[in-house]
């Protein structure tokens, strides 16, 4: 079996060469940027059986390079390979016509093994990474504030009085400028245009 490591950290190159030709079966060749793979793939004498593109390394240029790549002759099964990339970049990928999702966070063992899956004309995609659930980003701002402090500000970015707000959120009016005066406190404010202004500047709403 025949692979082509594209990838432009020396240590990462190094690393999947030696676990791959470890097997015994396995022949390496690398690149160090998407160019130097293109010429690799065009003077093979024997289509490689699976193609690693890093999706982050010099002239690739995100999905594009994979698409490229797929489409030169030799018909050779591509995988997309990164460290950071979503879910979402994965299923583009895999929709493009990849061989595969490899994350680099990948073990020895179960990165053999998805080669080896892909040379056999599988695709391949982690299911833990394909399932896992999307981390949500969390605002610092809001991670100041109950969630009661958040509803009201976000009436006063709403230009609400106390009032509306109360009326809103089924609360009391003392209670909503009892939560005026917390959340002013807690996010710096000194009056309601000021809160609705930090608010707003932060993303919050």
């Amino acid at each position: 079996m025949k692979v082509l490591i594209a990838d432009d950290h020396d240590l990462l190159r190094d690393t999947l060469v030696m676990f791959l030709t470890s097997q015994g079966d396995i022949e390496a060749v690398t690149a160090a940027d998407f160019d130097a793979a293109c010429a690799c793939v065009a003077s093979a004498a024997d289509p490689f059986d699976v193609v690693l593109l890093d999706l982050n390394m010099p002239g690739m240029n995100g999905l594009s390079g994979l698409k490229r790549m797929l489409a030169l002759d030799g018909g050779q099964r591509v995988a997309l390979m990164s460290g950071e990339a979503t879910r979402d970049i994965a299923e583009q990928a895999l929709e493009a016509g990849a061989a595969g999702f490899v994350p680099k966070t990948l073990p020895a063992k179960s990165m053999i093994n998805a080669v080896r899956f892909m040379a056999m004309g599988e695709q391949y995609a982690p299911i833990d990474f394909m399932t896992a659930a999307e981390e949500t980003a969390v605002n610092p701002l809001a991670e100041k504030l109950s969630q009661r402090e958040q509803q009201v500000l976000k009436g006063l970015t709403e230009g609400k009085s106390n009032k509306e707000i109360a009326r809103d959120l089924d609360i009391q009016e003392p209670t909503v400028k009892l939560h005026v005066k917390t959340l002013y406190r807690k996010i710096g404010a000194a009056n309601r245009t000021q809160a609705a202004l930090i608010a707003r500047e932060a993303g919050l709403y």
